[in-house]
């Protein structure tokens, strides 16, 4: 090995399976810069497994957390530390429940270690955005060397909590869109035509698709209201829900109705022929990655502005690329109905996502991913 190889080790508690594209990509581009990069992740808990979200990937290190169920809440322990000793950078995700976390972000780590946040900055899920949990992870934003931040949200939180600008990397969070065009573009309009005939849409029916974990802040309850209130007046609408989750039970309401149809999980090409058969992508609750789904579709996002979003949420721009309400069930209704009602607005919308997938790209991630810890490991510790 090159003396002069620098190393990094990536930690997830899980492996994504829509990571795996970036981690691919990444190994390879920190190969150029002479960087040996390893990625050690553990396993889904018993809450997640539900989810069917993990991944594989040969060359990944898998270790065998413990986690604890502890009010409601899953705690972790990683047994990292013998797995990334002669790292020169260790990059953590973000998450106060993991406590194999705070060794490294309170000094008991390697000295000649760097340690880096990778995250949102805050929950923005929380229940309590000014309780305890949430005052503890605004004590440890500063507790690292660098930040890697998903989005100019993130990177303005971690700002504010007075960590230095220039050990601040805006990764703009993205997806493989790539293979997810490709996988677009292979879809036939013979089996575009069969999805929406085995949902009984007939040829000018609009289809709202819903895509992503089925959980509380995904507002399902919502969702199907708003939907019911839709079908009332556009008897052919149709709802396809992709993804399973632990609030599937909230879709029960449904079951069974001819305009309500559960997909389960899909992924590849089975997910973008979903896609190219919808219309609208219909989210009222948390928006995350998706959105740059509805982007390489083609297809308008609608959600609320009060929903538990991650950052993801200032790629739309409302109006323009897709549409946000006010967090009722009435004014949701009102809008898809617009949509349904102005075919050419419901195009234009569709248009100028169309557009946004070329800012928010994999490629551009995995280049300021690499640059950031380039950077990082040419500055000395802060800490």
């Amino acid at each position: 090995m090159d003396a002069k190889t620098r190393k990094v080790a990536i930690i997830q508690h899980r492996l994504l399976h829509y990571r795996l594209g970036l981690f691919e990509q990444l190994r390879s581009a920190c190969a150029t810069l002479n960087i040996e990069l390893a990625l050690i992740h553990g396993d889904a808990t018993p809450t997640e497994s539900v989810r069917q979200d993990t991944g594989e990937l040969a060359w990944a290190t898998k270790v065998r957390n413990r986690h604890w169920r502890v009010g409601g809440r899953d705690l972790l322990w990683q047994p990292i530390s013998g797995v990334v000793q002669q790292a020169d950078l260790v990059v953590l995700m973000q998450e106060s429940r993991i406590l194999s976390n705070y060794p490294w972000l309170f000094g008991r780590g390697p000295r000649q270690t760097r340690v880096a946040y990778w995250g949102h900055g805050r929950n923005f899920q929380s229940n309590s955005p000014t309780g305890l949990l949430e005052r503890w992870k605004r004590r440890t934003l500063t507790s690292v060397d660098w930040w890697f931040a998903y989005t100019d949200i993130t990177a303005a939180i971690v700002r504010d909590a007075n960590f230095p600008q220039e050990r601040i990397t805006v990764l703009n969070n993205a997806i493989d869109n790539r293979s997810f065009a490709a996988d677009l573009a292979s879809v036939s309009d013979a089996e575009i035509a069969a999805l929406r005939a085995s949902i009984d849409a007939s040829e000018n029916a609009v289809v709202g698709l819903f895509c992503g974990s089925l959980y509380a802040d995904k507002r399902l309850h919502m969702m199907l209201e708003s939907c019911r209130r839709v079908v009332n007046r556009h008897p052919d609408f149709r709802l396809v829900v992709l993804g399973d989750g632990p609030s599937r039970r909230d879709l029960q309401p449904a079951m069974g109705k001819p305009w309500f149809h559960w997909a389960g999980t899909q992924r590849g090409k089975e997910k973008a022929a979903w896609f190219k058969a919808a219309n609208l992508l219909i989210n009222p609750g948390a928006v995350g990655l998706h959105i740059l789904d509805s982007f390489a579709a083609e297809i308008p996002l609608l959600t609320t502005k009060d929903a538990k979003h991650g950052p993801e949420i200032s790629y739309l721009e409302d109006g323009i690329s897709g549409i946000v309400t006010e967090g009722t069930v009435e004014a949701f209704a009102s809008a898809i109905q617009q949509l349904i009602d102005q075919p050419e607005r419901r195009a234009s919308l569709g248009r100028q996502a169309r557009t946004k997938a070329q800012s928010y790209t994999l490629d551009a991630m995995v280049e300021s991913f690499v640059s950031g810890m380039d950077a990082c490991l040419r500055m000395p510790r802060l800490h």
